[in-house]
């Protein structure tokens, strides 16, 4: 058996140098915790371990270990090994124990700005809702069942598991007509739409429409990719899907606007359908939260309507956590292949992680999730309107049929001072200006986007309490 640190355990990394070797070692030891480089508590590998991983003889470095924790740079306890010692480690002055004090006329030290108290920020779930223990089976599952060759480079599309499964699942779900091989997986929505960016410039487009009311980051990632971004009108019934004029493309979020709250009108949902059968454009449709739906009937996606028009864009970030970093996209035939050499010619998402979710879905574990979940988020909501009727009635809460946020609709002129006021109160909120693109034609309104979904249920009471105090 050879030996070596991967043999034995912990790595480190060490060049001994100087006369002798127990002092060489010795030396090396101390300037890596006198440096900051070994931090107080860090576990070193155990005497023969290293002495395997240095080529030296254990006596060696038992006896280095000895020397620095008479020194009182180590200790070495029965049982928790040897480790650096609380308090060692670089100061001011390159000694050990109390720093020395700063020069006279220095500035005192900024303190660092404290975090919010609640975070009502708008686009993540609650993240302490995460189904860890339904997720360790599914993973337990996928990884037995997985073969060996699952583990390399693999299919830069995604894992074919994963593209069967979600083929069926937005098909049932969503109303998505696709199979397959027309599945891309990617590495969050953010991902896919820079993929979606470099080919629809390799294809030759030039404008993209886009939502008044939208992320700025996505209007950023299109204009880098080379294409000239052009905002749409927007109304009470929606995006106005009639003014596309001569786009090329238009990035659209139908079945629940963000963060406007509201679905496409049926009548322009089937415009912007004719349009790109009648002009040969692309419809991008970010269905991002379509699955929490609480007083409607499901709003199916765009892209059942016609799949040669519309990419469908989907994410685990809503339904499950954002740091998955998981998302697929549904493409038309004519184009899937031109998205799948935009992405490269490898793998950039997760292989675990896609067998994973490919048996949680399979398995029925993440319809369950989603179930619970908007049921969890349906009550938040309720109290969220409930409690705006009881302490601030001038405040009117829209788009709350379904998704992860409200918009509170405040009187004209309030937005910013709101926003300030929270901040001061440790209450991180953003006004829905910070979601208007600088090129809409559409009126300003004055209101709050507030989401719902980030804080975990024991602090939802006190966040929404907080939230009140602010508002007019």
């Amino acid at each position: 058996m050879a030996n070596s640190w991967a043999t034995y355990g912990v790595d480190l990394h060490l060049e001994p140098t100087g006369p002798g070797v127990r002092r060489g070692l010795t030396d090396a030891l101390r300037e890596a915790v006198r440096t900051g480089r070994l931090a107080p508590g860090t576990r070193l590998p155990s005497s023969r371990s290293l002495a395997a991983d240095l080529g030296l003889a254990r006596n060696t470095v038992a006896e280095a270990y000895a020397d620095l924790v008479a020194e009182g740079w180590l200790t070495a306890r029965q049982g928790s090994g040897t480790r650096v010692a609380a308090g060692a480690g670089s100061t001011p002055d390159g000694q050990r124990g109390s720093a020395a004090p700063p020069p006279a006329g220095a500035a005192p030290p900024r303190r660092e700005r404290p975090g919010p108290v609640h975070d009502l920020l708008p686009g993540t779930p609650d993240l302490a809702s995460f189904p860890r223990a339904a997720w360790l089976r599914a993973a337990r599952r996928a990884l037995a069942a997985a073969p060996h060759g699952a583990l390399g480079y693999g299919d830069p599309r995604g894992r074919a598991e994963l593209r069967t499964v979600l083929a069926g699942h937005l098909a049932r779900v969503r109303g998505v007509r696709t199979d397959p091989e027309r599945v891309l997986v990617c590495a969050g929505f953010v991902h896919g739409l820079r993929i979606l960016g470099a080919a629809l410039r390799a294809r030759g487009v030039r404008t993209v429409a886009v939502e008044s009311y939208g992320l700025d980051i996505h209007w950023r990632l299109l204009t880098e990719a080379g294409l000239r971004v052009r905002p749409l009108p927007f109304d009470e019934l929606g995006t106005d899907t009639g003014a596309l004029g001569d786009a090329d493309a238009v990035l659209l979020t139908p079945a629940h606007q963000f963060p406007m709250g509201v679905p496409l009108h049926p009548g322009r949902r089937a415009a912007v359908v004719d349009w790109a059968r009648r002009t040969g454009g692309l419809v991008l449709e970010d269905d991002y939260d379509g699955q929490f739906r609480y007083d409607r009937q499901p709003i199916g996606a765009l892209q059942g309507l016609d799949p040669d028009r519309v990419v469908y864009l989907g994410t685990a970030s809503k339904s499950l956590a954002p740091g998955l970093r998981l998302a697929w996209m549904a493409l038309p035939p004519a184009f899937a292949e031109e998205a799948a050499v935009a992405k490269g010619g490898t793998e950039t998402c997760g292989v675990l992680d896609q067998l994973t979710l490919a048996e949680f879905m399979a398995s029925g574990a993440h319809d369950r999730h989603v179930r619970a979940c908007r049921l969890r988020y349906r009550r938040r909501r309720d109290a969220l309107v409930a409690a705006l009727a009881a302490r601030a009635p001038a405040v009117h809460a829209t788009g709350i049929a379904a998704g992860l946020h409200a918009v509170l609709r405040l009187p004209p002129g309030t937005e910013q001072s709101v926003v300030r006021a929270a901040s001061w109160q440790g209450l991180a909120l953003w006004g829905l200006s910070r979601f208007r693109h600088p090129d809409a034609v559409t009126d300003p309104l004055d209101a709050l986007v507030v989401g719902y979904g980030t804080p975990p249920d024991h602090a939802w009471p006190g966040a929404l309490d907080a939230l009140c105090r602010v508002l007019p």
